[in-house]
């Protein structure tokens, strides 16, 4: 999702995320749709 900027580590459990959401769930398909990088940006 984001590529060639910088990387946020929002909470140091996300690495959970991968283990416990379901490859076909939906909230997983609209990250992989939709990008987020402009929150990056907006952040900073």
């Amino acid at each position: 999702m984001i590529s060639n900027e910088e990387t946020i580590t929002l909470s140091p459990y996300m690495g959970i995320y991968e283990r416990v959401v379901p490859k076909d769930n939906m909230l997983r398909q609209i990250n992989e749709i939709v990008d987020f990088s402009f929150i990056v940006k907006e952040i900073k």
